[in-house]
């Protein structure tokens, strides 16, 4: 009886294990044990996730405040765009926090070109303009919607999306992260920008082959 009463409820400690691990496995970043723990950026310690944490003594209001989305950026660039990132290496309060912004700028005609957030799924609300906003799954299926301001769109983790400003005037993006940083891989720059450099055979096949796809 003992050992037929035991075999249940080891079955039913794996089950609770299998799933705790699963849910686990399913957030961005780790929750903190602590109220907060504002980033010392001038550490030299290393880490795995996040940043040392400042002596709390030594904390003010102003780590916890970033201004740095209230202006526009500058957008004289080939891809007429600009993003400012609040994530936690400009703005030292969100460390630990799980979460943190951008700002998209897009002139007319302007892209915020492909690319993904290996670490956090992303949302974003139009605050200015019309944007095209889209997205590509592993099925390869493209997935998009033309917003106006006050309408989101959620692009789903680490897949590859982009931001194009379909508009007349200019476009502004506030853009929502479940990760305090949520890192970004720019497809052109991936490619063509590595260091060492990608040897020409490969693109030259790899684009050769996806042309015969399409």
């Amino acid at each position: 009886m003992a050992y037929s009463s035991s075999k249940p409820a080891g079955s039913l400690f794996l089950v609770t294990a299998t799933i705790f691990l699963i849910i686990s496995s399913c957030r961005a970043d780790p929750d903190p044990l602590q109220d907060f723990c504002v980033a010392n950026l001038q550490a030299t310690d290393i880490t795995v996730n996040g940043f040392p944490c400042k002596p709390t003594s030594s904390v003010v209001s102003d780590d916890f405040f970033f201004s740095g989305l209230s202006a526009p950026g500058n957008t004289n660039n080939m891809f007429g765009s600009n993003v400012t990132q609040g994530n936690v290496a400009s703005f030292p309060g969100l460390n630990t926090l799980g979460l943190s912004m951008n700002r998209v700028d897009l002139v007319p005609g302007g892209i915020n070109p492909l690319h993904s957030h290996p670490r956090s799924t992303e949302l974003g609300l139009v605050i200015q303009g019309e944007v095209l906003v889209g997205f590509v799954s592993t099925a390869n299926a493209f997935y998009s919607k033309t917003l106006k301001a006050g309408e989101n769109f959620v692009i789903p983790r680490g897949l590859v999306h982009f931001q194009y400003n379909v508009g007349t005037g200019n476009a502004v993006v506030i853009t929502a992260f479940n990760s305090q940083l949520p890192g970004v891989v720019l497809a052109p720059f991936t490619l063509f920008g590595s260091t060492p450099a990608i040897p020409n055979d490969v693109l030259t096949k790899t684009f050769q082959g996806l042309i015969k796809i399409r």
